[in-house]
């Protein structure tokens, strides 16, 4: 906590910033941390982009993690935004050269990796770093459980409920309520969402799940 006092040269601390050693910060003019953040060993914070970097309330980012808006300040990035009560496992890389969206409630295991922009490469007589780049952005909803060493790429939206084994790769968009698994991944079966079970339950005539009105 005492750590997490150094923030206060960005604007007023918030309750609860618990930061461990080695914590640093670039560009934290744009950095916002919701309540209750912790902020593991060894993290690099960089929030060098036109929206910036947000963590929301009761999330926390593993040890030895890089959040980095950009790599690039003559093609500044986009944003970083972290909902609330979102778990980061250790050695993760988030990327925001596109934009990047977790949703609330997540959480993530070790060595995440997110890639929001891709190197053009059209001409064989060009070098591929001189060719520029191009950026859609990655979008993960709510209440997904993303297995350690996911890497998704950019252009991808992941639905809120989902489930990602362990290893995958995603290149595409994937629907709610999937577990979802592979290189590249794809869907392996669907999760019954809370509409889902209550339509079942109601075709069998079991109304237990319904709230009564007081």
């Amino acid at each position: 906590m005492f750590r997490g006092i150094r923030i206060l040269q960005y604007g007023p601390l918030k309750k609860g910033l618990f930061l461990g050693s080695g914590v640093k910060f670039l560009h934290g003019q744009k950095i916002k941390l919701g309540e209750w953040v912790k902020i593991g060993d060894h993290v690099l914070l960089s929030a060098a982009g036109s929206k910036g970097l947000h963590i929301g309330n009761h999330s926390s980012i593993g040890d030895f993690s890089r959040v980095v808006v950009s790599n690039s300040y003559n093609n500044i990035g986009s944003h970083i935004h972290i909902g609330n009560s979102v778990g980061i496992g250790e050695f993760a890389y988030l990327g925001g050269a596109g934009g990047l969206d977790i949703g609330d409630n997540c959480i993530v295991g070790q060595f995440f990796s997110c890639h929001p922009e891709n190197h053009n490469f059209e001409d064989p007589e060009a070098l591929i770093r001189l060719q520029g780049t191009n950026r859609k952005g990655i979008k993960i909803g709510n209440d997904c459980w993303i297995g350690s060493k996911v890497s998704i790429l950019d252009g991808v939206e992941i639905g809120s409920g989902c489930v990602i084994a362990a290893g995958a790769v995603v290149t595409k968009s994937m629907p709610e309520f999937c577990i979802i698994g592979g290189v590249p991944a794809k869907v392996i079966k669907k999760r019954p969402s809370e509409k889902a079970i209550e339509k079942e339950a109601e075709k069998k005539g079991n109304y237990s799940h319904l709230k009564i009105a007081k």
